[in-house]
């Protein structure tokens, strides 16, 4: 496994033991659930890093976000295996500039070591030819972390058999003013007519490259806070609420929702293309 992040200290033989057979019936389960639909394009808002700080006594939320980061790891590498092409994930919102600055600062710092892991001979982005995007509004951030993220978008800009998008710092309103924006700019050029103008129009300017497939919030909130808007309001994309924690999630928690895609795509897209005959 690849890592972003510090490795951590080594485990126990028996620890050992336990992993090896984890990741031999993870494997086991990969190669299942390869053989049927896999979907293209899946978006986490992963939620619940501070309450798992909580939950396991931490004095501090920067326990949760370390854990969250890593797991992050942990999910893109098993995305890959099962074959999925772009995620996008909600690693920050314009919104948390508003949290404490101890915090904030914390982020930042936590961003700049895992941001620049890109730049280095990173396994898991080699291994997988990952171009790696950062969209929302990266003025926002501190100039030498918006100096990192164009290096790595610059070194993985020629990979294209991936996509991992990281919304950082990020709103969906402000990604659909910045579409909006870009219709009127071409409204103004005289490259698109304003009747022409439409969700169509706008959508082909949104930050993320495929249509969303499959949206994944944790933590067990019933909302959306902001993340995918337009792109998980089109037919043929599945939202699910899994009632655990960022940290906590794991291929087990994953299963169930591209069981459920694989048995539900083929009868929605069948609905969406009679609707439309």
């Amino acid at each position: 496994m690849a890592s972003f992040l510090t490795d951590s200290p080594p485990p126990s033989l028996f620890q050992s033991y336990v992993q090896t057979g984890q990741e031999w019936l993870e494997k086991a389960a990969i190669s299942v659930f390869k053989k049927g639909r896999i979907p293209r394009h899946v978006g986490f808002v992963m939620d619940g890093n501070r309450r798992f700080a909580r939950r396991h006594g931490a004095t501090s939320t920067y326990y949760g976000h370390y854990a969250g980061m890593k797991r992050l790891e942990k999910i893109l590498d098993l995305c890959m295996e099962l074959g999925i092409e772009e995620i996008t994930c909600f690693a920050f919102s314009i919104a948390n500039f508003e949290r404490s600055s101890d915090e904030v600062a914390y982020l930042m710092r936590l961003f700049r070591e895992t941001f620049a892991s890109f730049c280095e001979n990173h396994k898991l982005i080699e291994t997988y030819g990952i171009r790696v995007r950062f969209i929302g509004d990266l003025s926002q951030l501190p100039p030498d972390l918006a100096e990192i993220t164009q290096k790595v978008m610059e070194k993985t800009k020629e990979n294209n058999s991936r996509v991992l998008n990281i919304c950082c710092p990020y709103t969906s309103r402000d990604e659909m003013t910045s579409a909006i924006r870009a219709n009127l700019e071409q409204v103004d050029q005289g490259t698109l007519s304003l009747a022409d103008m439409d969700h169509d129009t706008i959508a082909k300017e949104l930050f993320t490259l495929r249509p969303l497939d499959v949206l994944v919030r944790t933590s067990g909130e019933i909302r959306l806070s902001d993340f995918l808007l337009h792109q998980a309001s089109l037919d043929g994309c599945q939202t699910h609420f899994v009632n655990c924690l960022w940290p906590d999630f794991s291929l087990w928690k994953m299963l169930p929702i591209l069981l459920e895609y694989q048995i539900y795509c083929d009868v929605s897209k069948g609905a969406l293309a009679l609707n439309n005959e």
